[in-house]
């Protein structure tokens, strides 16, 4: 394939992602991730204590 082919491809790619990028809504900036979020909600929960349990047993038979 020419070179030019390639380069010509490559742009109109160039120019599209960047077209895409412009039509996306802004993002604001992450002030805490996302696991220090969530971390500790089971704290605690017998629920979730019994679902780590299970996936032990589950583990282990295998």
């Amino acid at each position: 394939m020419p070179e030019t082919k390639i380069e010509e491809r490559l742009a109109a790619l160039e120019r599209e992602v960047a077209e895409l990028k412009r039509q996306l809504p802004p993002t604001e900036p992450v002030v805490q991730p996302w696991w220090e979020i969530t971390a500790g909600t089971f704290a605690d929960d017998p629920a979730f204590e019994e679902a780590m349990e299970l996936g032990r047993q589950y583990r282990k038979s295998s």
